[in-house]
């Protein structure tokens, strides 16, 4: 017997090659073409898996007779409908730390293109502008700084030793109490969020998208930070609101951002924030590396297995468990 995994992402050809590199025996694999929703439909009617980033709503778990696992590719599960599941006994998986890496790596590049005006430096290079004086009296070091990172999970964490080279005082702020020796290892000290907020040059937010988080960052809490502070966001759009952002940057409260995801994706071309030149911009790319795809992959293929198996799922990938309900 086949057991087919539909991947509703439209992936290039040598992220495809990646993927069907990890695919175990037995298994057949099926990707999007389009972000076409009957393209979907179809695919999941009779797969037993989907793997995937997009949205996958209640409709398409109750199109999925065969379906075994809803699988996340990656971590956040906020497109996807749970209580859909739960009333249809499908468990929900992510690929926990599969991807902090990535968008650990990706954080720091944020930070740093937007503490050197490096859009602005590349855009004007190349537009025939030698903009060396201005562009010193913009830029600063990481160095010396503090900065804070607001969620102190798998990418909050590498984000920290990812940090540890640059000589900067490191704080975080989590609802889960982290025990003292990660602290001690990763150089970094529990805060509140008003004391993250008012002592951060840079804050770099990386918590899941839930009721309690969106909007987190918003005009009130844009009002606590330092004059000149710095915003990094490669968590989901929604944590920040977008309009308050763009007050505080036009404003001079905040020196800069460099953001990764938003809350319309695709990203609206006429957001206003891409016409700051102090804001630096990325397409939700922070966990998308060639390298890493394999890994990702045969993470999700495990899980599937193991629920063929009757086996169980590591804790820290459960979303749903099998067999959970309302």
């Amino acid at each position: 017997m086949t057991h087919k995994v539909a991947i509703l992402d439209m992936m290039d050809d040598k992220v495809q090659a990646e993927v069907r590199s990890a695919l175990p025996p037995d298994f057949s694999i099926q990707f999007a073409e389009s972000g076409d929703r009957r393209e979907h439909m179809a695919m999941i009617a009779d797969a037993d898996f989907i793997l995937t980033a997009v949205a996958v709503d209640a409709e398409m778990i109750k199109s999925a007779p065969k379906l075994k696992l809803l699988h996340k590719w990656g971590i956040g599960v906020d497109k996807f409908d749970l209580d859909a599941a739960r009333a249809a006994r499908i468990p929900v998986a992510i690929t926990a730390g599969a991807n902090a890496g990535a968008v650990s790596e990706h954080a720091v590049m944020l930070m740093l293109a937007a503490n050197r005006c490096l859009a602005l430096a590349d855009r004007k290079l190349r537009d025939g502008q030698w903009i060396r004086p201005q562009l010193r009296a913009k830029a600063y070091m990481l160095s010396g700084k503090t900065v804070g990172i607001l969620g102190f999970g798998n990418i909050g964490r590498m984000v920290a030793h990812r940090l540890a080279g640059f000589d900067v005082t490191i704080l975080f702020h989590d609802i889960r109490r982290i025990d003292m020796a990660t602290q001690r290892a990763l150089h970094a000290s529990p805060v509140s969020f008003e004391e993250l907020l008012e002592r951060s040059d840079v804050l770099t937010v990386h918590v899941p998208l839930t009721k309690v988080t969106r909007g987190i960052i918003n005009a009130g809490a844009l009002a606590r930070m330092k004059p000149g502070a710095v915003l990094v966001n490669a968590a989901r759009g929604e944590v920040v609101d977008e309009p308050a952002v763009y007050d505080a940057l036009v404003s001079g409260k905040l020196r800069a951002a460099g953001l990764d995801v938003f809350a319309q994706e695709p990203a609206d071309p006429n957001n206003p924030l891409f016409k700051l030149d102090q804001v630096v911009v990325t397409p939700h790319v922070a966990g998308s590396a060639i390298d890493l795809v394999a890994d990702v992959a045969r993470h999700a293929f495990t899980n599937m297995q193991a629920v063929l198996n009757g086996e169980p799922l590591p804790a820290s990938d459960v979303i749903v468990s099998p067999g959970e309900n309302r």
